[in-house]
């Protein structure tokens, strides 16, 4: 049976949405209905839904940030109030949204495009089926406010109990996200900053530092390889760091040249 999630912050319009699906695929199952974008992730996270329809303002996480944390197969409907000429960009990517306010007719679409992408290969099995990480990066990318270009960031101030420091970004191994602050790890020490990672990722050498999961930017010049587990996660190793970092679906393109 297939599995679903919907998180939107308007209750009502959640419960429309699922009396709606559940009258168009009556052997779909809600798996969970989450109020806001922190307990979206949590959920995917948890229950691994084979969809998640997501609104994209939510209180916590938006829509396209707990996207962009995906690590498992969850595929993903926006359900947006986006004028049709934003939605393009889901069109060309592929991607499937539903425009708020939702009507029967266009969610029957979405239904008949799931059921076909869901759908394995004659001869496959069931858990064969192929997800599209590319549609989801490049859906991403397209509704992602871009900043003006400006020189990448040298050095950034970082706090160490009551010290502030001038940590070199060169140093600088990985950027994760923790909680209201954002850690910088280098090889000697732990530091901490108030800067969220999309406003970092905007100030740093895009060839240099690159984001893999919503919470996390890495160094690639302290890269030390990959490794997919058996439910084809993909992981990444930092030399002089002991643990592995997960990369969420919609970077896991970045590593398919390497």
């Amino acid at each position: 049976m297939t599995r679903a999630l919907i998180a939107d912050d308007e209750q009502h319009l959640a419960h429309y949405l699922r009396d709606q699906l559940l009258k168009l695929w009556p052997d779909l199952e809600i798996a969970a209905i989450a109020r806001n974008g922190l307990e979206a992730a949590a959920k995917i996270a948890e229950l691994q839904p084979d969809i998640a329809f997501l609104d994209i303002q939510m209180p916590g996480l938006t829509g396209l940030e707990v996207a962009a944390g995906i690590e498992g197969l969850t595929r993903v409907v926006f359900v947006t109030a986006y004028d049709e000429y934003a939605l393009s960009a889901f069109d060309t990517a592929a991607l499937d949204y539903v425009l708020k306010p939702v009507t029967a007719e266009r969610l029957a679409r979405t239904v008949e495009r799931l059921r076909r992408a869901l759908a394995p290969p004659a001869g496959a099995s069931a858990d064969a089926a192929p997800v599209d990480d590319d549609r989801l990066a490049r859906a991403l990318r397209a509704l992602r406010p871009t900043a003006p270009a400006a020189p990448p960031l040298r050095w950034i101030r970082a706090s160490q109990g009551e010290l502030t420091h001038q940590v070199p970004v060169a140093e600088v191994m990985f950027f994760h996200a923790d909680d209201k602050y954002t850690c910088v790890r280098t090889a000697r020490a732990e530091y901490l900053i108030r800067a969220p990672i999309t406003e970092l990722a905007a100030q740093l050498d895009p060839d240099q530092f690159w984001q893999i999961h919503r919470s996390t930017i890495v160094n690639l010049a302290h890269l030390a390889g990959t490794r997919r587990d058996d439910a084809s996660r993909l992981f990444v190793r930092i030399a002089g760091w002991k643990d592995e970092l997960p990369v969420s679906r919609a970077y896991v393109h970045l590593f398919k040249p390497m």
